[in-house]
C-alpha cells in the first residue's frame, strides 16, 4: 500500500494498492480504477483474467469508495470538488508509476463504470501517448451541452469503449460520442456495445484488453 502525496481536496487520503509483477521489475503497467461503492481490492480482482507476465497494477482507492458524488452527466460544478481531486489521485498515481521506469507510452488506463468515466475523461484532459485507454461501462463526464474543445492529441492510442446497449447508468448515446470525441483526438478507438448485457464485464471485453496488452511484450534489451 502506498500513500497519493499532495492529493488536494476530499481524495487527500487515498492509497494505492498494486498487484502483478512489482513495478520494479515490469516492463509495462495497468492503472486500474473502480467503480461508484466498489475498492482498489475488487478491480484488481480483474488483474487474474488478464494476466501478463510483465505487467504491474497500480490501483487507487477512493476515499469513501466513491470518486464523485453525483451523476457523471451532472454539471461539472455539482462533482466538484470531488471531481477535481479524483483527477489529482489518477495523475499521482501515473507519476508513481513512471518514477518507478514506466514511461506513459508503457501505462494502459483502464476504469469500470465510475471509474471508467474517470479513466476517460483524465485521458481526454491529458491527452497524450499511452499504450492504451479503457472505459468499461463508461464515457466522458459531463452533462450533454459540455464542450468537449480537449487539447493534445492521443498519438495513435488504443481505445476500447465497451457497454450494454441498455446500461442503467451510461447512456448508448454517451458511449457513442465519447468514442467520437477520442477518435477525433488522435485516439485508434473500438467501441461495442453488447445486446441487454447489463452493467458488468464480459469475456469479449477481457479479450480485447488483452489484445492492447499483447502489444507491450517484455522489453529486450
Amino acid at each position: 500500500m502506498n500513500n497519493t502525496p499532495n492529493i488536494p481536496g476530499p481524495h487527500a487520503n487515498s492509497h494505492l494498492l498494486t498487484a502483478g509483477v512489482p513495478l520494479k521489475d515490469a516492463t509495462a503497467a495497468m492503472l486500474m480504477v473502480h467503480g461508484r461503492g466498489a475498492t482498489a481490492e475488487d478491480i484488481l480482482g480483474l488483474a487474474a483474467p488478464l494476466d501478463t507476465a510483465n505487467f504491474a497494477y497500480v490501483a487507487p482507492q477512493a476515499v469513501g469508495g466513491t470518486w464523485y458524488p453525483y451523476t457523471f452527466l451532472a454539471p461539472f460544478e455539482m462533482n466538484e470538488p470531488w471531481l477535481s481531486s479524483a483527477l489529482a489521485v489518477l495523475d499521482a498515481a501515473l507519476s508513481y508509476i513512471v518514477d518507478a521506469g514506466i514511461p506513459l507510452e508503457r501505462v494502459i488506463l483502464l476504469g469500470f463504470s465510475q471509474g471508467g468515466c474517470l479513466a476517460t475523461e483524465y485521458a481526454a484532459r491529458h491527452a497524450r501517448r499511452y499504450a492504451g485507454v479503457v472505459g468499461l461501462s463508461a464515457g466522458l463526464i459531463g452533462p450533454q451541452d459540455a464542450p468537449r474543445d480537449y487539447a493534445g492529441s492521443l498519438e495513435g492510442t488504443p481505445v476500447f469503449l465497451g457497454c450494454s446497449d441498455r446500461d442503467p447508468h451510461i447512456p448508448k448515446a454517451r458511449v457513442l460520442e465519447s468514442a467520437q470525441v477520442l477518435e477525433a483526438l488522435g485516439g485508434a478507438v473500438d467501441a461495442r456495445l453488447y445486446p441487454n448485457m447489463g452493467h458488468n464485464i464480459n469475456q469479449d471485453e477481457v479479450a480485447a484488453v488483452r489484445q492492447i496488452m499483447a502489444k507491450l511484450g517484455p522489453v529486450t534489451e
